[in-house]
């Protein structure tokens, strides 16, 4: 997958249980999904609050639901409102596993030209609910939200 162009793919320490690599169980709608939307800010569901500062971002997914492919090039964190279990994919090819518990955080810190590019599966049995904080002012440029 060719989606790396001169930024450099974060080698920050990802949570969970590392499944699969080399792109093993990829289906090539999800390979498509992120060729597509290498470039795709919307981290979240649906944005709730935008200020000079931060973008505030619900992701709300039911058992089976998937959040497609997206790039995270802010400094940020995630706060899981409930307990559950997801899959995610990073363009690197590798797949991890994770269990949450509810107010489980994790903060991410991007240098200049550094990124983040994965989705998000809910493989448990209940609904995944996140709430994501962007900070605006970091090293990199906000990606555009259309």
């Amino acid at each position: 997958m060719s989606i790396h162009e001169s930024q450099t793919v974060t080698d920050q320490l990802l949570a969970g249980t590392l499944v699969g690599q080399n792109f093993a169980g990829w289906s090539e709608a999800i390979r498509d999904d992120f060729t597509r939307n290498a470039h795709n800010g919307r981290v979240g569901s649906r944005l709730l609050s935008v200020s000079h500062r931060v973008r505030v971002w619900e992701i709300r997914l039911q058992p089976g639901e998937r959040l497609g492919a997206h790039r995270h090039v802010l400094d940020y964190f995630w706060v899981a409102l409930v307990p559950g279990r997801s899959r995610q994919r990073t363009v690197d090819g590798t797949t991890r596993e994770v269990s949450y518990t509810a107010e489980q955080t994790c903060h991410f810190a991007f240098g200049p030209g550094e990124y983040l590019l994965h989705d998000l599966e809910n493989i448990g049995p209940t609904e995944l609910v996140f709430s994501t904080v962007e900070f605006l002012d970091g090293q990199n440029t906000p990606l555009p939200l259309d």
